[in-house]
C-alpha cells in the first residue's frame, strides 16, 4: 500500500511539524509532499531524510522569507501536486494541504490543526493585527479571504475522513465544512519534560510575542502585582512593547534554549497562558513537569487543563476574560486554593498526550477506516 503524506509548508520545527514527525514514525515508508521546503539543515532530522516534493512556489522570488505572501497562489499550487500513484493520502493541514486532489479509488485522511484561521472566524482579528482595517490593501485582503473560504469549503468534499486536534477544532470543522471529525490529540514530548516537585516562588510564561498570544496582558497584570515574580520566555514582533510594560518583578529572558525553558517550567509555582489556542502544547509541557496552569478558559485549554472546582484531580485555574482584572483574580484564587492541585496530578494528566499514545491512536484510526474501505491493515 503506497502512502503519501502532504503538509502545508516546512520552514521550522513547531507544533504542526511535531504531528508530522509522529505520522512519519507510524508510516516510515510514506513519501512526503509540501507547498515549500525551507527547513534548516539542523531541523531536518524529524523528516527522516526524506526527499520532499514541493510546488512551483518553492522557486518563486523571495519565497524563502516571504512564502506567506504567496497565499493566493497556494490553492492552485496544492492542486498541481500529483499524488495519483498513492493508495492513501494523509494531509496534515492548517492552510491548504487538505485541498490536494485525490480520486475515487484513493483514501484521503486529513488531520486538521484548524480550518484556515485567518479566512474564517479570526479574519477580523488578523486584519486588525496586520493594520488592514481600511484602504485598498484591506479590500484586496478581504477579497482574497473570500476566495479562500469558497475554495476551502469546496475542497472539504475531497476529504474522506477528518481528524481534529481537539474538540474545539472539531466544532470549527463542523461550522466551516458541515463534516464530522474524530478527535486525536496532538503529541507532546512528555519524556523531555521531566517531573519535578521542587518549586520556587515565581510564575512563568512562554510564547512567541505576537498579538493573539496576549503576552502583554500577562506582563501588565503581573506588573500590577509587584509581590509576585514572573519569568517571561519568548521573542517576537511585540517584544519591545511588552518590555515597556514590565515592572521590576518581571524578568524577560527573550528567546531561550529548550533546557532553560524546561528548567523554568519545572521549578515555577504555575505556568500562565492567556491565548485562545486550538490545542496549546505549552500548557501540557508545563503539566508534564508537574507544574499547575493558570489559563484563559476558552479553546483548547478547556481540554488540556482540568479546572479547579469543576473536575476531579484538578491541574489548574481558568480566567474567563482576556483582561488584566480577570487574570489577577485567577492568580489570587490559585494562591488561595493551590493545595487542591497536586504536582502528581499535573504529570498524570499530561501523560495522556504522549507521542506513544498519539501513534497508537493514529495507527488504529487509519487501520479502522481502511478496513471500512475493504483494504488490509497497514
Amino acid at each position: 500500500m503506497k502512502i503519501a503524506v502532504v503538509c502545508d509548508w516546512l520552514v521550522t520545527y513547531a507544533g504542526a511539524e511535531k504531528v508530522l514527525e509522529q505520522i512519519l514514525n507510524v508510516f516510515p515508508e510514506a513519501d512526503l509532499f509540501a507547498v515549500v521546503d525551507f527547513l534548516p539543515e539542523n531541523q531536518r532530522n524529524f523528516i527522516q531524510g526524506k526527499k520532499v516534493t514541493t510546488t512551483f512556489i518553492q522557486n518563486m522570488p523571495r519565497a524563502r522569507k516571504k512564502y506567506r505572501n504567496y497565499l493566493p497562489f497556494m490553492p492552485i499550487a496544492i492542486e498541481q501536486m500529483d499524488v495519483s500513484a498513492y493508495d492513501v493520502v494523509i494531509s496534515s493541514s492548517h492552510c491548504v494541504a487538505k485541498g490536494v486532489l485525490t480520486g475515487p479509488n484513493q483514501v484521503h485522511i486529513s488531520y486538521v490543526h484548524s480550518p484556515i484561521r485567518y479566512a474564517w472566524d479570526l479574519q477580523h482579528q488578523y486584519l486588525r493585527e496586520a493594520g488592514l482595517t481600511h484602504g485598498l490593501k484591506s479590500k484586496i485582503a478581504r477579497l482574497i479571504m473570500h476566495y479562500m473560504r469558497i475554495w476551502d469549503t469546496r475542497t472539504s468534499n475531497g476529504v474522506d475522513y477528518f481528524i481534529a486536534n481537539s474538540h474545539f477544532i472539531a466544532k470549527r470543522i463542523w461550522k466551516c465544512y458541515r463534516r464530522e471529525a474524530t478527535v486525536i490529540y496532538p503529541p507532546v514530548d512528555i519524556e523531555k519534560f521531566e517531573y519535578c516537585e521542587d518549586k520556587d516562588d515565581y510564575y512563568v510564561t512562554a510564547s512567541r510575542m505576537v498579538p493573539y498570544k496576549k503576552m502583554d496582558l500577562i506582563v501588565e497584570a503581573f506588573s500590577q502585582m509587584p509581590d509576585k515574580k514572573l519569568v517571561v520566555i519568548g521573542d517576537g514582533p511585540d517584544f519591545e512593547k511588552i518590555k515597556g510594560k514590565a515592572g521590576p518583578n518581571i524578568s524577560l529572558l527573550g528567546f531561550a534554549p529548550d533546557e532553560v525553558l524546561k528548567d523554568k517550567m519545572q521549578h515555577a509555582k504555575a505556568f500562565v497562558f492567556a491565548a485562545e489556542e486550538d490545542f496549546g502544547i505549552t500548557p501540557v509541557e508545563a503539566q508534564a513537569c508537574g507544574t499547575p496552569v493558570i489559563a484563559y478558559g476558552k479553546g483548547g485549554s478547556l481540554e488540556t487543563v482540568r479546572e479547579l472546582g469543576v473536575r476531579d484531580n484538578p491541574t489548574g485555574v481558568f480566567f474567563k476574560e482576556q483582561t488584566v482584572e480577570s487574570l489577577k483574580a485567577a492568580v489570587a484564587r490559585f494562591e488561595q486554593e493551590q493545595t487542591a492541585i497536586t504536582y502528581n496530578n499535573c504529570r498524570h494528566h499530561a501523560e495522556q498526550f504522549s507521542g506513544a499514545i498519539f501513534r497508537q491512536n493514529f495507527k488504529n484510526y487509519v487501520n479502522r477506516v481502511l478496513s471500512e474501505k475493504g483494504a488490509e491493515d497497514y
